[in-house]
């Protein structure tokens, strides 16, 4: 089982528009609602892959009910292949929800596609505030479930009333347990999280500009390993990835560059970097994954879903380039 952890929740909903012109009225054509929040949706992508998958974090207020149950419907299974199980499955084709009911109401994000241009312009709502008690329930919660887990994902913003170190303390605990830790988050809450020594972190090039100082990504990468991080991926947007590990280093990327919604595509890059963790690939073979996932959810029609014959089509044209030692 692989764990989950997204702490501000979303109501993700995606309107689709002949074109997004400022300062006018606009017809929607189509509506999509789907739960949201990182951990969510890495989630999603991981049952799609074949991984028994438990998300935990906080749902309040009829919008998290809404979103609780999209997520009792979700998990179209995805494509046959290295990762992946049958339709036949059915205790895989869903996360399981251990979501935390709270007294505030879920936020809403608002994804509105231009179909002219292929752009998509994003609204998040900020998160409810959540109690003292809520979080010690919480942490009540995630330390029953971090002993069965192969892996915790630790995921997005942290919502008002949440402490700024919640995440370093929840790394330290699944360390305590001896339970990998990936960590996706930005900001304070990222410094102080590398600080607990995660096993892994995804920031995208500019989180780890903030992080480190640096604009080199290599630099940045390597230097976020010093201060406590294992290992490093960070996005690069269209070009891919860049990897630096105890066993090496290396940058992945698509064979070509793509036009579409980014919404949901570093989740998707989490989600391939958790399943070949706990599959025990390779590392070329770990950012291979994330980086076709990462691109199909680019191409696909609904924000944060993944295109699966895209991604089955991209998985052996992804290119990976060792450097070499430094």
């Amino acid at each position: 089982m692989i764990l989950t952890v997204t702490l501000n929740a979303a109501l993700d909903i995606t309107y689709r528009t002949p074109a997004l012109v400022p300062h006018t009225t606009h017809r929607v054509d189509e509506v999509v609602e789907r739960p949201g929040g990182k951990g969510l949706n890495v989630a999603r992508v991981l049952a799609a892959l074949g991984h028994e998958t438990v998300v935990t974090g906080f749902a309040g207020g009829r919008t998290g009910d809404v979103l609780r149950e999209l997520l009792g419907g979700c998990g179209p299974v995805g494509p046959r292949g290295a990762g992946t199980r049958s339709r036949a499955d059915a205790a895989y084709a869903r996360p399981v929800d251990a979501l935390l009911p709270i007294s505030g109401a879920t936020r809403r994000t608002i994804a509105v596609v231009d179909a002219a241009t292929g752009d998509t312009t994003q609204l998040n709502e900020p998160g409810p505030t959540v109690s003292a008690a809520e979080w010690r329930a919480f942490l009540s919660c995630y330390d029953r479930l971090v002993p069965g887990a192969e892996a915790v994902a630790l995921c997005g913003s942290l919502p008002p009333g949440v402490h700024v170190g919640a995440y370093a303390e929840l790394i330290r605990r699944a360390r305590g347990a001896g339970v990998p830790v990936l960590l996706d988050t930005s900001g304070e809450p990222l410094r102080r999280g590398v600080a607990a020594r995660p096993d892994l972190v995804k920031p995208n090039a500019d989180e780890l500009a903030l992080l480190t100082g640096s604009r080199e990504p290599l630099v940045a990468a390597r230097d976020t390993r010093r201060r406590g991080a294992r290992a490093v991926v960070a996005s690069l947007g269209p070009d891919g990835v860049l990897a630096a590990t105890p066993d090496g280093v290396w940058r992945a990327g698509p064979p070509a560059p793509v036009r579409g919604n980014p919404t949901g595509a570093g989740d998707s890059a989490v989600a391939g970097l958790l399943s070949g963790l706990v599959e025990r690939l390779p590392w070329p073979a770990r950012l291979s994954r994330a980086v076709a996932l990462s691109t199909a959810t680019v191409l696909a029609p609904v924000a944060g879903e993944f295109d699966a014959a895209v991604y089955e089509e991209l998985l052996p044209r992804v290119t990976v380039t060792e450097y070499p030692p430094a």
